[in-house]
Parts: structure tokens; C-alpha cells; sequence
């Protein structure tokens, strides 16, 4: 319905005929939905006015930071308000869209990886993205949507051709590495919140998932892997799920099924989490087989996958289980998941740093050095800030927090060239003095797991674990980004209390206090510096 009537109207367009006096305004209204009535200014103001107060509720919820840089605290602004924007509210509780303009849609993969990012300051988003997913986990096989019982969703879309059954994404399984995801987010939610009986209502749901990644690696030499069922499909289906992203040394495609070096990392996360989340719940004959069953899959990685000469991980395992030697991001989400030894794990975080892999605005997906590098590619060679953050992350995991923070300022500084507002990716070209990062033309923006990047970085430089089972907070040799002098953590909220930390840096150190804190008798705050 329009405040005025147009001239013309079909089902591509509608004209207005206007005559304007010098310097007049003139103000159309538009009301699209079901039930559309005559718009007015009034239903605008209001309408405005409700989606303010919704954004404001969305930005409020959880602990907030605040920093003594201005321009880094506009970055964490404009991150937490395009969060708000991209999440929705369903009836299983809030759901981060993957991006616009192209993803405005529910996936798998970037919704938990943006929950594992806010998670530390906002565990709803978690739990509304766990509540979604298992309520639309596979329940049988479809070659087509390359379904599986147990197989957490990939992706759900709408349109033409999903409607009529000529492209399989109406809902979509063909993600290798959402399943475990899946569990691992779980686990890490139960960890941050300690909320039993949401976990023991998505008990079902874990052991369904699984059982498929047992099942998966069963059939495949003890690795999650991944073929699609068919040609409609999705030909890789990690991350960089690109038909060029997986290749061998040599430039030759790889044949599957293929084994991804990160997935291996999800998969022993998810059977820790599993344990975890078992002995938590009281199941104790499932606690020591998924154990069990995490250390022999751990083990496999390491003798498996570890590339002595090249002090790092291979890209992925072919069909005939050889090794795709190239240096590529892909190991660091193997830090973020806390696979390697203490010694591999350093190895790993000195070569993403290295091998052509640092490109002064962050980590590139694919070294320099390789034969399909192309800095203008979408997953050969460009920069993605969530696949930064999980890499910083993970080295701060391995004491590497001054990398971390490097890595940190280095995404920072890309924000401050595009509006605070990092895109889902940009070209991977070295940094130049006095130029800006080049633009990848067709990337989303804003984007869910690029918004969340900046806490995730954080959380690594700052050294911050939250264990609410046992109702502990630790801050642990935390770093500060060079733009940073100061930051204050208000209202970081678990079921025994509430605290607010306040960090700053003092000389070549940096300091940590509790300068609020309720729940003192069952809270535990431990600062490590």
C-alpha cells in the first residue's frame, strides 16, 4: 500500500507522477506485508521507533566492553550493532544471518562460528543458534540435500529454483564440519553458562550428531570426510568450500572422499566436548569412550596430517590418504581447537606468520607461495577476518598473545580504512604504506562472523576463560592491543555472580582488577599476570 496513489502499477514496477513547487517536499510511505493498510507518517514513527528500542534490547543484552580508544571503541560498536542487525528472532530464540546482501539466510557453519565468538559476552545468541540447528538436524538420507541421519544443516534458503527442487538448498547438509561444530559449541556453551537442562534437552541432538561423525570417520580410515552425493552439490564442503580451494602441491585436484586438516580438529572437540558434557550429566559409561575415542582421533591428526620438513599441518588427506602439502590457514583453526602439542602448536603459529601467509592486513587463506595463490580470490589468497580471529585466537591459546594482539591491530586498522565495518573478506595483496586494503567487489557486508572477529580477538589477547561449572573466571598473561591503553569489562554475568574486570596497561605490563564483583562467596576470579 503507498500514501499515494501511483500513476501506474505492474509486477515490475510502480510510477508516481509528481508536481513539485519550488523548494516542496513531498514524502511517500510504503506498508508491505499480509495485511498492508494505508501508511501514514504516524505507522513510520512508530514502526521506526520499535525497531530503535529492539536494536537497543539486542545491543544491551550480555557484558559490554569499553575502551579508552575512541576510534577502537567505534570498531567494537559498529561490530555489535551490525550483529544486532543481522540477528533475528525465531521461536527458538535469536539467530545470526550470514550476511547481506548475498546470505541473508540461516547457515550452519557462520552462525555457530559467530557464537563461538560473542560467547564469552553474550551466551544467548549460543543458545538460540544450538535450539535452531537441532531442530532442523537431518532425521534421513537424501543424496540431494546430501543429508544424513544425525548431520547438522548447512544451509536454508528460499527461492525459485529450491522451490522447485532444481538446487538442493531449500535445506542443505553438504557441510562437512557443522556437525561437529555443532557439539563443540555445545559443549562450550554448557562450560560458559552452565545451563543443564537446555543441555539435557539437546542431549538427543549431540548424540545423533555423533554418532554420524563416528560413523563418517568408521567408513573413511578414522577422519570425517566429506564427497558430495551428487553433481548439485557443493564439490567442497568445508569453509573455503570454493571447486578450487583444496588442491595438492603440484596444482592437481585432489580425489576424495577428503579429509580436512580443521575438520579433524572440530571433530576431536566435539568427542572432548562429548565427554565432557557425559560426565556433567551423570552418563558415566559415555564418558570414557568418547574420550578415548577423542585421544586415538587426536593421535591419527598428528601422525597423520604433521609435515616435519614444512613444521606445519597438511592442507587435507585425498581419497588415498595423501597429504596435500600446502600452506594455507587451515592448521590455525587446529590451535583454535587446542589439537597440537605445545611445540607443533608454536611451530604452526611461527609459520602463519611466515610462509607467505601474513599479508600486513591480517593472515591470508593461502600463502603467496602457492601455485593457485591469487590475492583476488575468494578463498586463494584473500583475507577473512573470522578466519584471522580463529587463528590469532588459537595462537594465544599456545602463549603467542603478542602475536594476537599484532594480528588484532592489524584488523583494526582495515576497519579504520572502511567505515569501522569489516567486510566478510577483502583481496589478499601485501600492505602498502599510505594505501588502504583492495576491496573484494562481490563481498558481503555486513557480515555476521566478520562482526564478531573483534571479540574473538579480544578474548585471545585478554587470556579470558569463563568456566561456570565450577564458577571461575581467569585471566590469564593478558595483552593489549597497541590503540588500547585501557578496557573495562562490565557485567560479565554467570549463574553464581557478576563481575567488572579493568585492564591497563602499566609501563611494558598490563594490569588486571576486579572493580565490581557480586556473588564473592562462589565466584572465583583468578588473574594471572
Amino acid at each position: 500500500m503507498f500514501s499515494i496513489q501511483p500513476t501506474a502499477i505492474d509486477e515490475k514496477c510502480c510510477r508516481f507522477d509528481l508536481v513539485l513547487n519550488s523548494r516542496e517536499d513531498v514524502v511517500l510511505y510504503v506498508d508491505i506485508g499480509p495485511a498492508a493498510l494505508a501508511p501514514t507518517r504516524a505507522q513510520f514513527r512508530a514502526a521506526s521507533a520499535a525497531a530503535r528500542r529492539s536494536m537497543r534490547t539486542r545491543q544491551r543484552a550480555g557484558a559490554r566492553v569499553r575502551t579508552s580508544a575512541r576510534q577502537f571503541q567505534a570498531w567494537l560498536d559498529r561490530s555489535e550493532a551490525d550483529l544486532a542487525l543481522l540477528t533475528t528472532a525465531l521461536p527458538t530464540g535469536p539467530y545470526p544471518y550470514a550476511g547481506i546482501p548475498w546470505f541473508s539466510t540461516p547457515f550452519g557453519r557462520d552462525a555457530i562460528i559467530t557464537a563461538l565468538q560473542t560467547l564469552w559476552l553474550k551466551p544467548s545468541l549460543a543458545r538460540g543458534v544450538l535450539a535452531y540447528l537441532a531442530s532442523h538436524q537431518a532425521r534421513e538420507s537424501s543424496a540431494f540435500h546430501d543429508a544424513e541421519p544425525g548431520k547438522i544443516m548447512h544451509e536454508l534458503r528460499k527461492g525459485e529454483m529450491t522451490a522447485m527442487g532444481e538446487l538442493p538448498f531449500g535445506r542443505y547438509y553438504g557441510g562437512v564440519d557443522t556437525t561437529p561444530l555443532f557439539v563443540a559449541l555445545a559443549a562450550a556453551y554448557a562450560r560458559r553458562t552452565a545451563d543443564r537442562s537446555f543441555i539435557v534437552e539437546l542431549w538427543p541432538a549431540l548424540v545423533a550428531a555423533t554418532a554420524w561423525i563416528l560413523g563418517n570417520a568408521n567408513r573413511h580410515g578414522g577422519f570425517l570426510t566429506y564427497a558430495r552425493a551428487q553433481a548439485s552439490g557443493l564439490a567442497n564442503q568445508g569453509w573455503k568450500d570454493s571447486h578450487d580451494a583444496i588442491f595438492h602441491e603440484d596444482g592437481r585436484t585432489p580425489e576424495g572422499p577428503i579429509a580436512l586438516v580443521e575438520v579433524q580438529g572440530y571433530a576431536v572437540a566435539a568427542l572432548q566436548g562429548m565427554a565432557l558434557l557425559a560426565e556433567w550429566l551423570g552418563h558415566d559409561t559415555a564418558v570414557a569412550p568418547y574420550a578415548e575415542a577423542a585421544e586415538a582421533w587426536r593421535e591419527r591428526v598428528e601422525a597423520r596430517f604433521w609435515q616435519e620438513d614444512m613444521q606445519f599441518y597438511a592442507l587435507a588427506l585425498d581419497g588415498a590418504g595423501a597429504p596435500c602439502r600446502v600452506y594455507a590457514s587451515n592448521p590455525g583453526h587446529l590451535l583454535y581447537m587446542g589439537l597440537p602439542g605445545a611445540e607443533r602448536g608454536r611451530a604452526v603459529a611461527r609459520q602463519l606468520l611466515a610462509a607467505g601467509l601474513e599479508s600486513g592486513w591480517g593472515l591470508r587463506t593461502l600463502s603467496s607461495k602457492a601455485i593457485r595463490y591469487n590475492p583476488m580470490s575468494y578463498h586463494n589468497g584473500s583475507v577473512w577476518p573470522h578466519d584471522v580471529a580463529l587463528c590469532a585466537a588459537g595462537m594465544a591459546r599456545y602463549g603467542e598473545r603478542d602475536s594476537t594482539a599484532r594480528l588484532t591491530s592489524e584488523m583494526f586498522e582495515c576497519a579504520s580504512q572502511v567505515g569501522m565495518r569489516l567486510p566478510e573478506l577483502f583481496c589478499g595483496f601485501a600492505r602498502v604504506t599510505s594505501e588502504a586494503p583492495v576491496s573484494y567487489p562481490a563481498a558481503c557486508l555486513p557480515h555476521a562472523w566478520a562482526a564478531g572477529s573483534v571479540f574473538m580477538l579480544l578474548q585471545g589477547c585478554l587470556g579470558i576463560d569463563i568456566d561456570a561449572m565450577h564458577g571461575r573466571i581467569v585471566v590469564e598473561q593478558p595483552v593489549l592491543p597497541g590503540e588500547i591503553d585501557a578496557l573495562v569489562l562490565r557485567d560479565l554475568r554467570l549463574p553464581q555472580g557478576a563481575v567488572d574486570l579493568t585492564l591497563s596497561r602499566r609501563g611494558g605490563n598490563v594490569q588486571a582488577a576486579v572493580s565490581r564483583q557480586s556473588g564473592a562467596d562462589l565466584l572465583q576470579i583468578d588473574l594471572r599476570l
